[in-house]
């Protein structure tokens, strides 16, 4: 099981953060949002650039939403926006890995078992994986048309990048698990009560720098998420009322990514409809869950009530 969350923990660190490149040089202003649908996804890609977390969710939500959401993660109800997070449920496992007393050392020697050397292996790999995760997305039913294109786009460009990536490298390997551990270690954060204690921005605070070392070590790799994001162009397809069709465009490992994404205008501002459907749900479900914990804990209280001597004249 350790040497598994050790594998995890290289194997989603890229993960995490390449999928935002989907949704997404100017400083951000989230008091502001932009009023233009394809601006509005630009301020959230450029939040992700910075490393600032805490700009990126008060960008994806109207204020309103957003307040609930600090209640829900406040209550224990939710972590968005880590669940966002493609693999989110395996952030905690990666970080805990990470900043154990000994992660560096397992981690290397876990490099050295499986990884180190292996040049041939590994775009072997790589290859295979591009193929599998190709097939898999033009079977899979639960995803839309668009979203199958632009997953495939991504598998297919990650695949090659990683063929010809220097996964292999020791001395890059060695300097990539010292950024790493040393950046998870800084989080104080290993696992769910770390969450609950620091809020949800005090969290989104502490983890923006991690995910900043991150994406630089995927960049001495040859995968600059940050020129992803920053460099993420589009155009509006359609616009009717308060919803919009956008198509965007970013550079990932020398490729040219296209998608299309649905916009829906809340409060004068354009949002991901996605996240706000994803963001409505949760806290439906945050708002019951509330509730429930607030009818178990009454008739405690009343029976406590009734308990005490009645006071003395």
């Amino acid at each position: 099981m350790k040497r598994r969350t050790q594998r995890q923990a290289w194997a989603c660190g890229a993960v995490l953060l390449l999928m935002l490149a989907a949704c997404g040089r100017d400083a951000v202003d989230p008091a502001k949002p932009p009023a233009e649908p394809v601006a509005a996804v630009q301020a959230m890609a450029r939040a992700v650039a910075a490393n600032d977390l805490l700009a990126y969710a008060r960008l994806s939500v109207p204020p309103a939403q957003y307040r609930r959401l600090q209640d829900a993660w406040a209550q224990g109800h939710s972590r968005w926006p880590l669940t966002e997070l493609p693999l989110h449920d395996q952030l905690l496992p990666m970080l805990q890995a990470l900043s154990a007393p000994d992660g560096s050392q397992q981690l290397q020697r876990s490099f050295e078992r499986q990884l180190a050397g292996q040049t041939t292996a590994v775009r072997q790999a790589a290859q295979s994986m591009g193929l599998f995760g190709v097939q898999y997305l033009r079977h899979e039913n639960t995803i839309t048309a668009s979203q199958r294109s632009h997953y495939i786009q991504v598998v297919e460009t990650l695949a090659g990048w990683a063929a010809d990536a220097p996964i292999s490298d020791r001395a890059r390997a060695r300097a990539a698990i010292t950024a790493l551990t040393g950046a998870a270690r800084a989080t104080g954060i290993s696992d769910d009560s770390h969450l609950q204690q620091h809020g949800m921005e005090g969290s989104l605070q502490k983890l923006g720098p991690f995910i900043g070392v991150l994406k630089a070590v995927m960049a001495s790799y040859g995968l600059d998420v940050d020129e992803s994001l920053r460099e993420l162009t589009g155009d509006v397809l359609s616009q009717q009322g308060d919803n919009a069709l956008v198509r965007l465009q970013y550079p990932l490992a020398g490729q040219t990514v296209n998608l299309q994404i649905p916009l829906t205008r809340r409060e004068g501002h354009w949002y991901l409809t996605r996240t706000l459907a994803d963001t409505d749900a949760l806290l439906r479900n945050a708002d019951a869950a509330q509730a429930e914990s607030d009818a178990a804990i009454a008739p405690a209280v009343e029976t406590g009530a009734d308990a005490m001597p009645p006071a003395k004249p």
